[in-house]
């Protein structure tokens, strides 16, 4: 799919708000009277509006003394080529993919309703980054990323500004297995070698010799990630995408997409002409006011509230294709920050136990960091971002005690929660266009693992919009014709 800009864009200038005069119509494309209370409008960007009708309305306005300055109408563009809803890790590194391949011939706009990223999921993850997956794509997804940060100098240093430092800590992933589960991880660590990874599988013995504080009472084999795997510092790494992305010329808008605008138009098919619809517009509310701008092709990188940003968008709503929904939504997951002056030392990794628990140290002052995901029956409210110490003393405490003793004397330092952009269907990457809507794109519903694919999600999308097939990483089975096939993808072995 090639990308034509509207000539439009070179045109547009800055009007007014628009007042309806007595008696006007409003069109049939998305446009409706204001009500008493409503936010205030802003004309339908990219409508071809002659200048007879642009004086009028100017002349209308300043009548009425309502007169909007220049800077108050460019907070949201009128148009871009390419519309982004969502400005974390993954929108960010969509946006910047896409201005790398050619600065100056595509115009991007960025909408984000938080820009301190105090709730984003990426923000608030632990920044591990693992190459053990039992399914390709997701390791290839991993080991580009590693390489994309290992050169993060190169790739997003600005002028001016010191290289960012993500301060990446190469300790590593260490997954056990019971023996009911040991010979699945043996062939997941196969196929991630044979692919690149550096993985060593661990008996018990070696197991004990290089991790001794690990108690293997119901452990059969575990796999290490010698090389590429680890942690860092994930508000850095956002922070350094954005700062890149402004010096590229992508235009970040604080704001919310509250709804789409819809334009139906008719096919013939064998029972006559059938009608459909298409979106080109979005409605933006920033501080009140709802303005619309125009795009060639919108993306949705809402991250847990994606599956609400495609039902504004009809998908999930309607019939027949467009009733299938995005199956997105938010779950909250909570980290613990604890101390343990006996605890592993600075050379142990990031373990994830086959009960579910998983712990990191953090720093060097014997902290650390854990979790576990709760089961369906224990998934908490998303109303707030209130963390339950109850679960840790509950449910993570206990497994985490058992399995490395010297946890058992602790004290809890913080903790902290965040959102998940859950998959519920299969828990991995939804990506590229809906089948409908051509021109919706998605990259959602990592499940926990956004932070770590996020710069390689950003140019597979990158290059299969521009170049029409995903190319560095083939992405086809992650597209959301899997839900309408009902070919789901599972990682097998992996928690």
């Amino acid at each position: 799919m090639q990308i034509a800009r509207s000539s439009r864009s070179h045109l547009c200038r800055v009007l007014p708000r628009r007042v309806a005069p007595s008696g006007a119509k409003f069109s049939s494309q998305g446009e409706k009277p204001p009500t008493e209370g409503d936010p205030e409008i802003v004309p339908r960007a990219g409508t071809h509006r002659s200048t007879w009708e642009i004086l009028k309305d100017e002349f209308l306005a300043l009548k009425q003394g309502n007169i909007t300055s220049e800077s108050e109408i460019l907070k949201v563009p009128r148009e871009s080529d390419i519309m982004i809803i969502g400005g974390g890790l993954i929108g960010s590194s969509v946006a910047f993919w896409l201005k790398q391949r050619n600065p100056k011939a595509i115009s991007v706009t960025v909408v984000e309703r938080d820009p301190s990223y105090t709730r984003a999921s990426s923000a608030l993850s632990v920044g591990g980054i693992r190459h053990q997956f039992s399914l390709s794509e997701n390791i290839r997804l991993s080991m580009f990323t590693t390489n994309f940060l290992k050169n993060i100098k190169q790739h997003l240093s600005v002028l001016d500004m010191d290289p960012p430092d993500i301060q990446f800590n190469p300790q590593g992933y260490l997954f056990l297995a019971s023996p009911e589960g040991a010979e699945q991880l043996v062939l997941n660590a196969k196929m991630q070698r044979e692919i690149g990874a550096k993985v060593e599988v661990m008996s018990r013995e070696r197991l004990a010799h290089k991790f001794p504080w690990l108690n293997l009472q119901g452990i059969e084999v575990g796999t290490y990630g010698l090389e590429g795997e680890g942690w860092c510092d994930p508000w850095t790494l956002i922070r350094a995408f954005k700062h890149k992305n402004l010096a590229l010329g992508v235009k970040y808008v604080n704001g919310e997409v509250v709804g789409f605008d819809k334009q139906t138009y008719k096919v013939a098919g064998s029972n006559g002409y059938e009608e459909r619809y298409s979106i080109n517009s979005a409605q933006v509310k920033s501080e009140g006011t709802i303005y619309q701008s125009q795009f060639a092709l919108v993306i949705n990188c809402a991250g847990p509230w994606a599956g609400d940003v495609a039902k504004l968008a009809g998908i999930g709503t309607g019939e027949k294709i467009l009733s299938v929904p995005l199956p997105v939504e938010p779950r909250k997951r909570y980290v613990y920050v604890f101390h343990c002056p006996k605890g592993p030392g600075i050379e142990s990794p990031l373990l994830i136990d086959p009960s579910g628990f998983y712990f990191r140290r953090e720093g060097i002052g014997n902290h650390f960091i854990c979790g576990m995901s709760p089961t369906e029956e224990e998934e908490p409210s998303i109303d707030n971002l209130e963390v339950d110490y109850d679960y840790f003393q509950n449910k993570v405490w206990p497994l985490m005690a058992h399995r490395i003793p010297k946890f058992e004397s602790l004290k809890m330092m913080s903790a902290w929660s965040g959102f998940y952009d859950y998959n519920y269907a299969d828990q991995n990457l939804v990506i590229g266009n809906h089948p409908y809507l051509r021109n919706f794109f998605f990259a959602n519903g990592l499940s926990g693992h956004g932070f770590q694919h996020a710069p390689a999600i950003g140019r597979a999308l990158m290059e299969y919009i521009i170049d029409g097939e995903f190319e560095t990483i083939d992405l086809s089975r992650f597209t959301f014709e899997r839900f309408l096939n009902n070919e789901l993808l599972y990682e097998v072995g992996i928690i």
